[in-house]
Formats: C-alpha cells, structure tokens, sequence
C-alpha cells in the first residue's frame, strides 16, 4: 500500500487551469446545473470507459462538484481540504489569506483555539472556517452600517 504524504491527506490542492480547461469546466457545470437543482442522487455514466454500471454521486458531491466546475470555469485554482483536518500555521494562513505572522498573532490573541504538538502549533479546519465566518459576518455588518449612513446623509445610495 503506498503512503501518501500529510499534506496530501488532508487537502487536495489543483492549481488554475488552462484557458482548455477552464472552458471544458464551463460546459460541464452548465450541463450538470439542471440535475445539481434538484439535490437528490446523480447518476452518471461515462462513455468513454469499459463501465458497465452508472457511477452514483451523493447530493452534496453534486454540490461540490458544481463549485469546483464554477471555480475552475473562472480560472480559478481549487483546494479541497476535509471540516476534520488538523492544518499548520502555512496551510491555515493560506485558507484565510494572511501572513503566517498575522495568524501566529490570532492564535496568541486566542481569536482561534489551536493545539500544540511537539513545539508546532495545529489548527482545527472547522476552527478557521468559524473565524473567517466571523470576520466576514462582521465586515458585512460594518458595510451594512457604512450604506445606512450613507442613505441618512443623502450620498446618492437610497432608492
């Protein structure tokens, strides 16, 4: 049995795609957006291979297979990392988009809960999904005060 690698356990990582790829994703997810409505179980057969038997896809890897077709149609690249995976303090910057210092800072302020193995620092997936979810409620909140103002003063926002 080959082993794979820690990295590779916990996150799946596709970097952008071609111009041919980004177009092949684009179809596709057009495609397959009529059936993704419906939220029940796919059933697919490829037509291409010696299969003999339709391939069943869950609701929700529908769902995800959509937004990774909606990502890699907008050349975006793409990485799929599980809610239970422990990450380091690169690989949990890199989700939240800030410098390893900055998140080394959040965990200090204790504004994300982490544990210690050894002298290295691992942090629960759903623990950084739960404070970018935060951040983002809070960033909405300030832009929904900032508009509000904006109307009560009359700076060409209302209706």
């Amino acid at each position: 049995m080959k082993r794979r690698n820690a990295m590779n356990m916990i996150a799946h990582r596709q970097l952008p795609p071609s111009a041919q790829e980004a177009a092949i994703a684009r179809v596709s997810g057009q495609a397959l957006s009529r059936y993704a409505r419906e939220r029940t179980t796919l059933r697919l057969r490829v037509s291409d291979a010696d299969q003999a038997e339709p391939i069943e896809l869950p609701p929700g890897a529908v769902s995800l297979l959509m937004d990774i077709l909606e990502a890699m149609a907008a050349g975006r690249g793409v990485t799929l990392i599980p809610e239970n995976a422990e990450l380091t303090t690169v690989q949990a910057a890199e989700v939240l988009n800030v410098s390893r210092p900055f998140l080394i800072r959040l965990l200090e302020d204790k504004r994300i809960p982490f544990r210690k193995v050894g002298k290295h620092r691992r942090i629960r997936m759903e623990d950084v999904m739960a404070y970018k979810a935060a951040i983002d409620q809070e960033r909405q909140a300030v832009l929904d005060q900032l508009a509000a103002e904006a109307q009560q003063q009359d700076m060409g926002y209302g209706d």
